[in-house]
């Protein structure tokens, strides 16, 4: 049996991705069911209030897909943070990070299919779910313009394989796997910070994160992504690298 085998039997029996799927296909049955029918949700909830009725516009298609974005990229990621850390983080069970460095020479062929593996599954389930908002935004609201939807889609696929490559880099670091979750959420909170300077944001890989919204309600371009795409790009595969060489040379 090959490493990749088993590493795709092990998010196979292990159900790590039911909760990957589970998450982003929530949210792509809620964000646009919610954004089509939230002027009854408010009423239900108590929209009218002393004789103020809430009055709200008809809702667009770039509704649905940004209500969708904004809640799987929050919850989906953190989600993807968990999953991604329970597969590279090897020195959470001390016995194997002994194993391994006491009977591998290189650590390549033992890591590189776990951040594979679960960066394919992550993407996946991330495809998956902005597809059935897709398809229930058309229902619902209206058609999304195809090619936005396409291309925010393949820009957040890229933001998910960036997530996995940075967990694996800090859990060649970090000792638990509550630690690598912890770290790696840190990271991810602060670059959206880093990025209230527009100069800083739009190179940052977290700007990838609204692409699909931005890009279907029309108030970005591609070319507003570019500079985030080489440096997610160049960064994801450094973080992969950098995640082997520390793991090597780390003493558990």
């Amino acid at each position: 049996m090959t490493l990749w085998r088993l590493e795709w039997l092990r998010v196979v029996r292990t159900r790590r991705w039911l909760a990957l799927v589970g998450t982003f296909v929530f949210f792509g049955f809620l964000g646009p069911l919610t954004a089509a029918y939230l002027p009854e949700i408010l009423s239900l909830a108590g929209g009218d209030l002393e004789g103020a009725t809430i009055t709200l516009p008809p809702p667009t298609p770039a509704d649905g897909i940004a209500q969708f974005a904004s809640n799987a990229l929050q919850l989906g990621t953190l989600v993807a943070a968990v999953v991604a850390a329970g597969a590279t983080a090897l020195d959470a069970i001390p016995e194997m990070g002994v194993f391994l460095r006491t009977r591998v020479d290189d650590l390549r062929p033992v890591m590189v299919p776990r951040v594979v593996v679960t960066a394919i599954v992550v993407v996946a389930s991330w495809v998956l779910g902005a597809a059935i908002a897709w398809y229930e935004t058309w229902a619902l609201i209206g058609a999304p313009d195809t090619s936005a939807m396409l291309l925010g889609m393949a820009l957040g696929a890229l933001y998910m394989v960036f997530v996995v490559a940075l967990v694996a880099a800090v859990a060649s670091q970090a000792r638990t796997v509550l630690a690598t979750v912890m770290g790696s959420v840190v990271i991810l909170l602060v670059m959206p910070l880093l990025g209230i300077v527009d100069a800083i944001g739009r190179w940052l890989p977290s700007h990838l994160g609204g692409a699909l919204a931005g890009l279907a309600s029309g108030a970005a371009t591609a070319g507003d992504y570019v500079g985030a795409t080489v440096v997610t790009l160049v960064a994801s595969a450094a973080l992969v690298v950098l995640s082997v060489r520390l793991f090597s040379v780390r003493d558990v």
